[in-house]
């Protein structure tokens, strides 16, 4: 196919307070080689560090629209990149990533020869680049555990959010992150359980690999709360009366019938109606396909 020819990629960054790795993230991605035409939206949710300043003014690549917030969490961050985006493939990156060359044209494969809708690279650790997770999976507590290599491509469970990259058509059908979500927590892991229930198929490629800078504070300002709230919003949007009432017996550090009661005002019944009607398997399809003990 033809340069000219070929599809736009839109690579979403959401920032909060990443100092210096935006900097370096998007250099790494500008001097990466790729047959791909691609747009970068770097969505700076609220922070505090100057960090993306330096996209301002004139100085911005032509490549880079830089949007700022005033603090509307990591879920809304994504969904606002997107209604930004001119492509019809988007990436979702952290903003404290290295990349390799053609890492967007091995990805892209899956995507066009129709094994996949979803696809994530393989994922390691900055510090130990010897340590890479190939896709995610869940354990008992719907905590994240990672694949080993595979021999080629795979199914996963979870697309990292860390990076993935997931056609226009299948984010629009599955409605993108979930618009009822707090600060931050579960996003990628309710948005990959909703891919697989409409009838996505998420796959990690492991000829690729991209360095992740595991950090040890946290950018957003998390309580208990807003994670368990994800969580059980995540569980009546889309699990049967079981496993809702065994997600929340994982709430140990606030009131889960309260959370519960907040996550039923704000509309995740209804929510749960509109993905019943629209989804291709159940909860438990997927948890038996993934052997995942919850």
């Amino acid at each position: 196919m033809p340069t000219s020819q070929m599809p736009l990629i839109s690579i979403i960054i959401p920032v909060k307070n990443e100092g210096d790795n935006v900097r370096s993230t998007i250099t790494s991605l500008l001097n990466t080689r790729t047959t791909y035409p691609y747009e970068v939206i770097v969505v700076d949710d609220a922070s505090t560090d100057n960090g993306c300043h330096f996209l301002q003014g004139q100085g911005q690549n032509e490549k880079i629209k830089l949007i700022t917030t005033e603090g509307i969490g990591a879920a809304a961050a994504r969904n606002l990149g997107v209604n930004h985006a001119r492509g019809n493939y988007f990436i979702f990156c952290d903003a404290h990533l290295s990349f390799e060359n053609f890492w967007i044209d091995r990805m892209m494969e899956l995507i066009l020869t129709k094994k996949a809708d979803g696809v994530a690279p393989g994922i390691a650790s900055m510090s130990e680049p010897h340590k890479i997770g190939y896709g995610q999976n869940l354990n008992q507590k719907l905590e994240i555990t990672w694949y080993p290599k595979p021999t080629g491509p795979a199914p996963v469970a979870i697309l990292p959010g860390g990076c993935f990259l997931v056609t226009r058509e299948a984010f629009m059908k599955v409605g993108g992150f979930d618009r009822g979500f707090r600060i931050w927590g579960f996003e990628d892991i309710e948005f990959s359980i909703k891919m697989w229930l409409f009838g996505y198929t998420c796959m990690v490629q492991p000829s690729v690999k991209i360095l992740h800078l595991f950090r040890q504070v946290h950018p957003y300002t998390v309580a208990h709360e807003h994670i368990y709230y994800n969580m059980l919003r995540m569980a009546y949007s889309h699990f049967n009366e079981l496993r809702i009432e065994a997600a929340k017996k994982l709430v140990l550090y606030a009131n889960a019938s309260e959370i519960a009661d907040d996550v039923l005002t704000c509309g995740a019944a209804a929510q749960r109606v509109r993905y019943n009607a629209q989804r291709k398997f159940d909860d438990n399809w997927f948890f038996q396909k993934f052997q995942i003990p919850f």
